[in-house]
């Protein structure tokens, strides 16, 4: 018999999986939420890659644009894990696409939560919430800076997750003093580490992208990273933590540019350093073949940018030691090699 319940919301994505490998090595009940019955074998199976002898997980169905199934996903939950939002490779033509269902999914799951008496929901947000802040590039950003939603050539998908992320802080305070549903965040970077099968994340397509030299030049740009492995247990214990709610919580260690990404993958797998592109593209031209192709339209507004993250708040306060960002890459790109992609 487990622990506690833990709901996992979009138990199909890439963090979702090690979130759920974690917790049932931990000892945890879990409980997924999924769009269609049918993702089981593959999320067992992608379990069981993450080291787990006996991935028991019980699914339900419910959809972050829809009410049905969300009482019934909540029921006797102590803690929720909120992870599922859209992700997309490409940029979309209509914001809203991505703005409604990430803002108005948190806020479904949020007020479940919060009639099912959960104790702590923890919210996949990201780093794109924090980093195009009113500060100069050079000062390395911390939990403490917001993203401004009206920073020129910003992506829908970053204004997805600020609008998104603002919501849920600002649903959480209306909820209280009624609702004992304590409240935190968890703000990835570039979410790398092995991917457990081949349904890739937006992250791995990057690493498949360099290592198969899809682009013969690499834009100017730099990521903080981490590994997805750190990212679930970090979720784990803001799920816990006694000091967690109420907070945000940056998921990284270090920044790499594309070009240095590219090195770490050529030196991991040698037979691809021919292919892997080592000219960066002036950001000038950059910003021209963005007009082109719309792949490069959701770059432009980290064109050139420093992009640094002081992590220390995890660090001292949860307890993390991160893996190396350099470890993130090679093992994302080792495990593409082991499932035959690149």
């Amino acid at each position: 018999m487990g622990k506690d319940r833990v709901l996992v919301t979009g138990a199909s994505g890439f963090i979702a999986k090690h979130c759920i490998a974690e917790l049932l090595q931990t000892g945890y009940t879990v409980r997924g939420t999924v769009r269609s019955l049918g993702r089981r074998d593959e999320i067992e199976q992608a379990v069981v890659s993450a080291g787990v002898a006996e991935p028991r997980i019980e699914l339900v169905e419910a959809d972050l644009a829809e009410d049905t199934g969300w009482s019934e996903a909540v029921a006797d939950c102590r803690y929720v894990l909120h992870i599922a939002s859209p992700f997309p490779a490409h940029e979309p033509r209509n914001p809203d696409d991505l703005i409604k269902p990430a803002r108005d999914g948190a806020l479904r799951v949020m007020k479940a939560a919060a009639n099912a008496g959960v104790e702590r929901m923890v919210q996949t947000s990201s780093i794109v919430a924090i980093m195009r802040c009113n500060k100069p590039d050079a000062v390395p950003r911390t939990e403490d800076d917001w993203t401004n939603i009206d920073t020129p050539e910003l992506s829908a998908y970053a204004r997805s997750k600020t609008i998104a992320e603002r919501a849920a802080w600002e649903a959480i305070e209306g909820l209280k003093p009624g609702s004992q549903l304590s409240f935190c965040t968890i703000n990835p970077g570039l979410v790398l580490g092995p991917a457990l099968d081949k349904q890739l994340s937006t992250s791995h397509v990057l690493i498949r992208m360099i290592g198969q030299g899809v682009y013969p030049a690499l834009p100017k740009l730099a990521f903080p990273v981490v590994d997805v492995r750190d990212v679930a247990r970090q979720h784990v214990s803001a799920m816990t933590h006694i000091n967690a709610g109420g907070e945000r919580w940056l998921s990284c260690n270090g920044t790499l540019s594309l070009r240095e990404i590219g090195q770490e993958i050529a030196a991991a797998l040698p037979d691809l350093k021919r292919r892997v592109p080592t000219i960066e593209l002036p950001s000038t031209l950059a910003r021209m073949a963005a007009f082109l192709d719309r792949d490069l339209k959701a770059i432009r507004a980290d064109l050139g940018k420093a992009n640094l993250c002081d992590n220390q708040k995890s660090v001292t306060q949860l307890g993390m030691e991160f893996r190396s960002s350099r470890e993130a890459v090679v093992s994302a790109a080792q495990s593409l090699r082991d499932l035959s992609i690149i």
